[in-house]
C-alpha cells in the first residue's frame, strides 16, 4: 500500500456492511460518497440501531464555543478523545481551534495523522514506548508540537532515565498539573507544585513551558458551590504559575495556562490568563461540546446558560441521537428496543426517548412524558410508560430516538456515523479510530 493511499484510506475510509449501521444491501462507499447515495434514516434506508449527527446542531455548537473563547480571549485546545474522528477534528481546527487535546500517545498519533500540529496530552506521560512514540513523531514533523503533564519527581525520574539512554533526543515540553485530594492526577500542595517546577528547571529532559489542571470532576452544575470550588482551583494554578515566573523556572517565550471540561467551562475560562512577566496563551480543553447531549451536559450546561445570560437555545445544542426499532411489547407497560450498551453511554445515566416515528412515517413526532428508558443490556433497552399513556404505546417495528449523556461513550461504540438534516437525509458521514 502506498502512503498516499494509506492516507486516503485514513481520511476517507471505504464504509461497508461489515460496520454495523451500513446497509447490508449497499455496495462499499467511501466516507466522502455517503452524502450522495440518497439515503434517509426513518425512510429505512440504513439498519438500525444507529447514532446519528444531526449537521446544523453540530455546526452550531462549534461555532457556538469559538465565538466564547474569542470573546474571553483565549483559545480552544478541544480534548480529541471525545470523538477520535479526523472529519470532526478537522471541523474544530477550522472552526479556529488553536490545537487538539488528546489523553494517550496512541490518541496524539492519530490526531497528529488528521493534522494537527499543536496538541496537549492531558495526561502524565511514564512509559518508555510512550516516550519513545513523541520523539518518533516529532522527528517525522518538523512543525509539530507536543506538551504534556507531569505531576511528581517520580514522573521526572522516569523522563530522565529515558533521555539518559536516548541522548539524541529533543527536550520534552511538560506542564504542571495542579490537582484536587480525592480526585485524579495533579500535584495536591503548593509546596509539591513549585518544588516539581523547581526540579524541571534544572533538568536537561524537560522544558517547562505552563501550568494545567482539571476541574470536571468537583462540578455539581449549581452554580455557588461549582463557583467557589473553580476559584479556589484556579487561585491555586495562578499561584503556582506567578512563582515559576518570578523565579524564572519557564523555559518558554509563551506560558500556556490550560483547564476546562464541558461542565463547567465558563468558570475556569477567566481565570486562564494570569498577568505574568511573560506572555500567556490560555487554552480550554472543551471536547463534548461538539454534540453536547440531552442529559448530562444539558444538566450542567444549563447553569452555565444562566450564569452567561443566554436564552433558550442559543448555546449548545444536542448533536447527537441514537435511533432503534421497537422489536418486542412481550407485556403491557414494556417495549423491549433493539439497541443496547454495545450502542449507546450509559455510564452517566440512561439513554432519554426524545422522539418516535412509526414504520414508514418520516417525520419524527414527540414521545410522551411518562416514556422512560429503565434498563440496558448488552443489545436491548427497556423503554416503560405510565399506565395512563398505554393508548400512545409504541408498536413493534416504529422507531424511537434515544438522546445520550456523554457523548464520549457513544463514539467508542461506532466506526463510522452519518451525518443528517433536519430531516434526517444523510448529508455526510464521519469515521472514528478508537
Amino acid at each position: 500500500m502506498t502512503s498516499m493511499t494509506a492516507a486516503t484510506d485514513f481520511t476517507d475510509p471505504l464504509l461497508g456492511s461489515n460496520f454495523k449501521g451500513y446497509p447490508r444491501t449497499a455496495a462499499p462507499r467511501r466516507r466522502s460518497e455517503i452524502g450522495t447515495a440518497g439515503w434517509n434514516v426513518l425512510a429505512g434506508d440504513l439498519p438500525l440501531p444507529l447514532a446519528v449527527l444531526k449537521r446544523e446542531a453540530l455546526e452550531h455548537n462549534l461555532a457556538w464555543m469559538q465565538s466564547r473563547v474569542r470573546e474571553w480571549g483565549i483559545d480552544l485546545a478541544p480534548h480529541g478523545k471525545t470523538t477520535m474522528s479526523p472529519q470532526l477534528f478537522q471541523r474544530q481546527l477550522d472552526a479556529g481551534a488553536w490545537g487538539l487535546t488528546f489523553a494517550t500517545v496512541t490518541q496524539l498519533a492519530v490526531g497528529v495523522a488528521a493534522g494537527a500540529r499543536r496538541t496537549l496530552i492531558a495526561n502524565q506521560v511514564v512509559s518508555d514506548e510512550d516516550l519513545a512514540g513523541i520523539q518518533m513523531l516529532l522527528s517525522e514533523h518538523a512543525d509539530l508540537r507536543i506538551v504534556f503533564l507531569v505531576d511528581s519527581l517520580a514522573q521526572l525520574a522516569l523522563i530522565e532515565d529515558w533521555s539518559k539512554r536516548h541522548p539524541s533526543s529533543v527536550p520534552f515540553e511538560v506542564m504542571i498539573e495542579i490537582g484536587v485530594d480525592g480526585a485524579r492526577t495533579g500535584c495536591r500542595t503548593h509546596e509539591e507544585a513549585v518544588a516539581l517546577a523547581t526540579r524541571l528547571r534544572a533538568s536537561e529532559a524537560v522544558r517547562l513551558v505552563g501550568i494545567e489542571c482539571y476541574e470536571g470532576q468537583g462540578a455539581t452544575g449549581q452554580s455557588e458551590p461549582d463557583a467557589a470550588y473553580a476559584k479556589a482551583l484556579m487561585d491555586r494554578v495562578e499561584a503556582v504559575a506567578r512563582h515559576c515566573d518570578e523565579n524564572k523556572l519557564f523555559e518558554t517565550d509563551e506560558v500556556l495556562v490550560s483547564a476546562g471540561g464541558s461542565a463547567i467551562f465558563d468558570l475556569v475560562a477567566g481565570r486562564l490568563k494570569p498577568a505574568l512577566g511573560a506572555p500567556v496563551r490560555g487554552l480550554l480543553r472543551s471536547g463534548c461540546y461538539v454534540t453536547h447531549d440531552h442529559g448530562f451536559y444539558k444538566r450542567m450546561v444549563s447553569a452555565v446558560d444562566e450564569r452567561l445570560g443566554c436564552n433558550c437555545g442559543e448555546s449548545l445544542m444536542p448533536a447527537m441521537e441514537v435511533w432503534a426499532t421497537v422489536q418486542s411489547r412481550p407485556e403491557p407497560g414494556l417495549a423491549i428496543l433493539a439497541v443496547g450498551k454495545r450502542d449507546i453511554s450509559f455510564d452517566l445515566s440512561l439513554p432519554v426517548p426524545i422522539a418516535r416515528a412509526a414504520r414508514g412515517e418520516l417525520q419524527p413526532q414527540g414521545v410522551p412524558a411518562g416514556w422512560k428508558i429503565t434498563a440496558l443490556n448488552d443489545q436491548h433497552a427497556y423503554l416503560r410508560w405510565e399506565a395512563n399513556e398505554e393508548a400512545e404505546a409504541p408498536k413493534v417495528g416504529d422507531r424511537v430516538g434515544l438522546g445520550i449523556s456523554h457523548p464520549c461513550t457513544t463514539f467508542d461504540k461506532w466506526h463510522w456515523m452519518p451525518v443528517v438534516e433536519q430531516d434526517y437525509r444523510v448529508s455526510d458521514a464521519v469515521a472514528m479510530h478508537f
